[in-house]
């Protein structure tokens, strides 16, 4: 396999689309092993990476690179303020609440946050949409294989699609949730300006 793949990377063009322009730092929360810090430091001259996972840090560490990387819970350390805060598949590990205003209170005004994440599917109501997933998830995995990361994962994730978009719409006014095929959706939310 030439460039890894799974549904997590296959959003990460979402988040670095949201990327403001003359964005000078990012924080990547729940790096793991720093995939997507990296991407983000082709665009973004500052990034620090947070994760809870010491081992994933470790392979983070080891790519040459100037992105700082922390060991330490995103919702008690103590961070500074980012451009662009950005977040794959890490708020299913936590209260989805207490996650998303932590995160939003990292963000400048002017900045951007961008969350891509898990939820549960309602069956029956969500049946269409799961089924459609499996189909088109396993067409891309038989052509571009399926790399697995090496961090923590939880199972199910415990908020549903419907309890997240409503989530967001409360904490994030005008911010825009979709939901997307490959079992995902995503949140960009763009902090005013005072």
């Amino acid at each position: 396999m030439s460039q890894r793949w799974n549904h997590n990377i296959h959003y990460h063009p979402r988040i670095l689309g949201a990327v403001p322009r003359g964005a000078s730092s990012a924080l990547d929360i729940g790096c793991g092993e720093g995939m997507l810090a990296r991407e983000l430091r082709r665009v973004v001259p500052a990034v620090t990476g947070i994760d809870l996972d010491a081992p994933s840090l470790e392979l983070a560490r080891g790519y040459d690179d100037d992105i700082a990387y922390v060991h330490g819970d995103f919702l008690e350390y103590p961070l500074a303020s980012y451009d662009v805060v950005a977040s794959v598949a890490t708020l299913h590990h936590v209260d989805a609440r207490a996650g998303l205003l932590r995160m939003s209170s990292l963000v400048r005004p002017g900045g951007v946050l961008a969350v891509v994440g898990l939820a549960r599917a309602t069956l029956p109501r969500d049946a269409p949409s799961e089924l459609a997933a499996a189909a088109v998830g396993t067409a891309h995995r038989v052509i571009k294989g399926h790399w697995q990361h090496p961090s923590p994962i939880v199972w199910p994730p415990p908020v549903t699609y419907p309890d997240m978009q409503a989530l967001a719409a409360d904490l994030l006014p005008g911010a825009t949730y979709r939901r997307h095929l490959l079992y995902r959706y995503s949140i960009l939310w763009t902090r005013p300006h005072a």
